[in-house]
């Protein structure tokens, strides 16, 4: 179940800067980094806002068209679909799991989309709908191996990142559909839409109120509360009375429909369905989620995080790129931040102990 910090409750009982913390059998007083950490601890999304605001400033800094509207609005667009992903991806890695195949679903779903309407000549809400029920489809299949198979996560979707890679493959044939072939519903994800001084494409403000809408779910509903309990302790959630295995499954099956919303936003914004688009999506989705402040061990985070962890990569990836700094650094960065923000979490964690 949740841990007592996250309730306010006493981990070793700290009220003020003069207040002791019991510790390994001993006590001492509370230090300014002692307070630091249960924050972080009770705020998950706190630390990697941090990160973005310190970084958007730095690379201002050394260079003044990093905060243009036109540099922001392709920033935006391009954390779009990658941050859809990370909505998902932070339902499962909330229960204590991961999903090595949700980029390899989102590609199958997309081509779905594409061939129906395109190929198959369906009209662009059936092919939607459909688009939308094979990403619950590798969800439920990915759960039902987690659940009922009792496959390890990291196993079972290993597994099916191949067999859906190979799916998506075999179904287009290896063809590209073009936006331009399928009915406007299926590409007005990509259609700009203009928002003060900002150039969005709808896409991104589908994103938005999906972020919206699943922390409503897990911040103020049973489901979500089940949800951390599931990834706190699988056990004592299920001697709680809760059905583990149900919430379990619902969450992978969640996450697929979500990988829907995702493929949907990928036509847009990249103006075709090919089984060669978001070929790394796997590991960025679950790049987003860790450095947006989601432990691995479950419990812990949220889909803001995961928003704030997204942007910081391609905060990254155009702040080095306007600062002249050679293409080949921006893994390496990429890769310290993943290292930091695991570290970090190792830290957090202590709280609970």
């Amino acid at each position: 179940m949740s841990s007592l910090a996250d309730h306010g409750g006493p981990i070793g009982a700290v009220s003020d800067g003069a207040a002791t913390i019991e510790e390994l059998g001993g006590s001492r007083r509370a230090t300014p980094l002692d307070r630091v950490q249960r924050s972080l601890h009770a705020h998950p999304a706190l630390g990697p806002f941090l990160v973005l605001a310190c970084s958007s400033l730095i690379f201002y800094a050394l260079n003044g068209r990093f905060l243009a509207s036109e540099n922001v609005s392709l920033m935006l667009q391009q954390v779009a679909v990658i941050a859809a992903l990370g909505v998902g991806q932070t339902l499962i890695i909330l229960t204590a799991g991961i999903d090595l195949s949700i980029g390899a679903a989102m590609i199958l779903a997309q081509l779905f989309m594409a061939q129906l309407a395109a190929n198959d000549h369906w009209a662009a809400l059936p092919a939607l709908l459909l688009g939308c029920v094979v990403g619950i489809g590798t969800g439920a299949l990915n759960g039902t191996l987690v659940t009922r198979f009792r496959v390890p996560p990291f196993i079972a979707t290993l597994g099916t990142l191949s067999i859906l890679t190979s799916s998506g493959l075999l179904y287009s044939q290896g063809q590209t559909t073009q936006a331009s072939q399928m009915p406007g519903l299926l590409n007005w994800t990509g259609n700009l839409v203009k928002i003060g001084p900002f150039n969005l494409i709808n896409g991104v403000l589908v994103v938005f109120v999906l972020y919206l809408a699943v922390n409503y779910l897990l911040t103020q509903t049973r489901w979500g509360r089940h949800v951390y309990a599931v990834g706190d302790d699988l056990e004592a959630a299920r001697l709680a009375g809760i059905r583990t295995r149900l919430v379990l499954f619902s969450v992978y099956a969640f996450a697929g429909l979500i990988v829907g919303i995702a493929a949907w936003v990928s036509i847009g914004y990249t103006g075709a369905a090919s089984p060669n688009n978001a070929v790394d999506a796997n590991l960025q989705s679950i790049t987003a989620v860790v450095i947006g402040g989601t432990s691995l061990f479950g419990g812990r985070g949220g889909v803001f995080g995961t928003l704030f962890g997204a942007l910081i990569v391609v905060v990254f990836t155009s702040g080095l790129t306007l600062a002249n700094v050679n293409d080949l650094y921006q893994p390496i960065a990429e890769g310290v931040l993943v290292i930091a923000a695991v570290g970090v979490d190792q830290w957090i964690r202590r709280v609970k102990a």
